[in-house]
């Protein structure tokens, strides 16, 4: 697969991967180089990676716990602190390896650390893959508040070896198709209609749908880096998506979803808000939610969780002057902004999805 020019940054591919890596690393004389990884990418992936690693440089390995409650500035700093005690400086080079918390949180430590050093991003889940290995987008959350604090700043590279999905638990899988359903939801009905039935897909056409995934919000970011209008578009589902992700992570009474699990919920939601709001037809509404559920199982979200997710609402990253604002659909592959809905219309948005 071709390499992809995004920003400041060039993803690569497979095996494309490790000789981009090995040529960057020569090329940039790299004082030292700190490969941030949790538990499960030590255990799984870790030596793999370093067994394409061809350099003479001195290397030291972080461990974090895994898991996005973990995803924290308390984190960050122990980071900081193992940095500086292993004499990081700024011709370092942090590469971080794993899903989504490591990318993010890695990217975020990196690009603070001595007013930032050099990182390269090592995605290993099918989420990290699609979406975080794209737009530069790192931070932490704030609490049980998703990425409240972060910066954009792009990686030198970005590595995506699709082996590593073949160490992914299945939930984790189905947690990154929920981005890639989002892209064709916002971007067109040839590339949603993709995945109308994945049992006839084979591992070759994942490596072709990961690619034209990343394509498809490259383009977006590109055009729109610090998301003021058409960035906003892949928010689509993550209004509600990240007040359900975070509610249940906060209840000690609720399961703790994956992000593409809540999320999948959320785009359901928006679909139902989009045919009462501005007229998506309600067959399109329909036909989202029965091929949702037969990927996800249905969330128990009681009526008395409704008002606690509502009022999680107003943390929403798109919100400005006290608005919290949508992204809907008009039609597969258009999109409407900084849409406002009320809370009885949210309410009956649950009562779609528990119907």
């Amino acid at each position: 697969m071709d390499s992809i020019n995004a920003n400041d940054s060039i993803i690569h591919f497979n095996n494309k991967c490790y000789t981009s890596l090995n040529q960057h690393v020569k090329e940039n004389n790299f004082s030292k180089i700190f490969i941030l990884v949790d538990e499960n990418t030590h255990q799984y992936c870790l030596s793999k990676f370093l067994e394409k690693l061809e350099t003479n440089i001195a290397i030291e390995i972080i461990e974090i716990e895994s898991g996005e409650i973990n995803k924290t500035i308390d984190t960050c700093i122990g980071v900081w602190n193992t940095l500086s005690e292993l004499d990081a400086d700024r011709k370092s080079l942090m590469i971080n390896i794993g899903g989504g918390v490591i990318t993010d949180l890695g990217g975020f430590v990196a690009c603070t650390f001595k007013r930032g050093i050099s990182y390269i991003n090592v995605p290993t889940s099918l989420l990290s893959m699609v979406d975080a290995s794209v737009g530069g987008k790192t931070g932490v959350d704030l609490g049980h508040l998703k990425n409240q604090i972060g910066v954009i700043s792009n990686p030198d590279l970005v590595l995506i070896d699709t082996q590593f999905l073949d160490t992914l638990p299945k939930d984790q899988m189905r947690s990154g198709l929920a981005e890639m359903l989002k892209h064709g939801l916002i971007t067109g009905e040839s590339y949603w209609n993709k995945f109308t039935d994945l049992s006839k897909l084979n591992l070759d056409d994942l490596d072709e749908l990961i690619h034209e995934s990343v394509i498809i919000k490259r383009n977006v970011v590109e055009e729109d880096p610090f998301e003021n209008g058409l960035r906003k578009t892949l928010n689509f589902g993550h209004t509600l998506g990240h007040a359900i992700e975070s509610y249940f992570l906060s209840n000690p009474n609720k399961i703790t979803l994956l992000h593409g699990e809540a999320i999948a919920i959320g785009m359901i939601l928006a679909s139902y808000i989009s045919t009462e709001l501005i007229g998506f037809p309600k067959e399109t509404t329909n036909s989202i939610k029965k091929l949702f559920l037969s990927y996800y199982d249905k969330v128990n979200i009681e009526k008395s969780d409704y008002p606690n997710i509502i009022e999680l609402l107003k943390y929403d990253k798109k919100n400005n002057h006290g608005n919290i604002n949508f992204v809907l659909l008009e039609a597969i592959g258009k999109c409407k902004i900084d849409c406002l809905v009320d809370n009885d219309l949210i309410i009956e948005a649950f009562k779609y999805y528990d119907a």
